[in-house]
């Protein structure tokens, strides 16, 4: 069906930015500049510098951008990785594709890494931390480095969800190890497919994530060093990207408004808990505005009713897909959270009317919803 109000709007997306892209794109294919050209070490350039790193590494995919992140860490078979089980599958097939063994921990209210549980499930063999930064909000990375500085184990975060996101004007992917992102077509920033970056200080880091993604190959030599992967950051993508960057500002102050007007018309229902954190340290980007109701499915299919698109991102739990292998970690917020939670409308098209419909059906469904119905959802 189509949908009064869609979740994004990718056609509208490009037409804005029409004329810069394909300038950009057609620069690309009239110079023959398709493979690790000067169009990839510029975006790399500039990301590294808004992220605050010193060094960027285009790979094509943010799976890749953990996998590799691993590697160039060292980490290997025996080895265990703590990280969440509320995350996309990629964070821990990373570390299984690394022979690591992923230690899954729950999450907290801001669906990030639930800080009282990290120290006790760091072992004798644990090597790395992945936190992940859910929703465009960042990890408490202050506390998170102390436990980790102290337990000396790395962190590599998956910032996949994040960029831009700051803690303490820090910004995601600038604390750890690495930083790993993700420029799949949806995220805030998207490419026309798939596209990832690893984020460093760390130069041997840098250069062995570089050498990984090109068949373990130094361009400039033309010397094998590793037995590598397939993974360059197509050039084409990053001279797109690199366009999109330069209006990433202006999107993350909208995504900021647009979460506003959410929330100054959701505030106040009962027992419908918005994503919005007390804390002045952190400055969330609002990748995804997602909402959190024990009546989650009837009113998703409300809002459907209504003309308005809306995403359960993971309807169950990462172990509950057999073919993974995963054992059962027992994590009840992570069990809620898969229940409960639905993402509302929310890219830099979603305009305040969009909003408006939005909140409108939303108070219908719940003025219909008997109050013995509207439980709170769990805490």
């Amino acid at each position: 069906m189509g949908y009064r109000v869609p979740f994004v709007d990718p056609k509208t997306h490009y037409r804005g930015l029409k004329a810069e892209i394909d300038s950009a794109i057609t620069a690309c294919l009239a110079n023959g500049d398709l493979v690790y050209r000067q169009q990839l070490k510029d975006f790399e350039q500039r990301l590294a510098a808004f992220v605050g790193t010193k060094y960027a590494v285009g790979v094509n995919s943010g799976y890749h951008a953990l996998h590799f992140s691993l590697l160039a860490a060292g980490i290997g078979p025996g080895d265990e990785v703590v990280t969440v089980a509320h995350t996309f599958v990629a964070t821990v097939s990373a570390i299984v594709h690394c022979g690591a063994k992923p230690v899954l921990i729950d999450v907290g209210p801001d669906y990030n890494m639930d800080l009282n549980l990290l120290e006790r499930s760091i072992g004798p063999k644990t090597k790395a931390i992945i936190p992940v930064h859910l929703n465009g909000r960042i990890c408490d990375m202050e506390r998170l480095m102390s436990i980790a500085n102290q337990r000396g184990v790395m962190v590599i975060e998956d910032a996949a969800q994040a960029l831009g996101a700051t803690f303490k004007g820090k910004g995601a992917g600038s604390f750890g190890l690495t930083g790993c992102f993700s420029f799949y077509p949806f995220k805030i920033l998207g490419g026309f497919g798939d596209g990832g970056a690893i984020t460093t200080n760390n130069p041997e880091i840098a250069r062995k994530a570089s050498l990984l993604r090109y068949n373990g190959e130094d361009r400039e030599t033309g010397e094998y060093h590793y037995h590598g992967y397939t993974a360059l950051l197509d050039n084409v993508q990053a001279a797109v990207l690199a366009v999109k960057l330069l209006h990433l500002p202006k999107w993350i102050d909208h995504r900021r408004q647009i979460a506003d007007l959410y929330r100054r018309g959701l505030g106040e229902i009962p027992n419908l808990r918005l994503p919005h954190y007390p804390d002045a340290s952190f400055r969330d980007i609002f990748q995804n505005y997602v909402i959190r109701t024990p009546r989650r499915d009837d009113l998703r299919e409300h809002l459907r009713l209504s003309g308005i698109e809306t995403l359960v991102h993971w309807p169950k739990p990462i172990w509950e897909h057999g073919g993974l292998r995963l054992d059962n970690p027992n994590l009840p917020q992570t069990e809620s959270i898969c229940r409960e939670v639905i993402s509302l409308p929310m890219s830099a098209e979603t305009t305040q009317e969009h909003v408006e419909m939005t909140v409108a059906s939303i108070r219908d469904f719940y003025a219909l919803v008997p109050a013995s119905l509207q439980t709170s959802a769990a805490r």
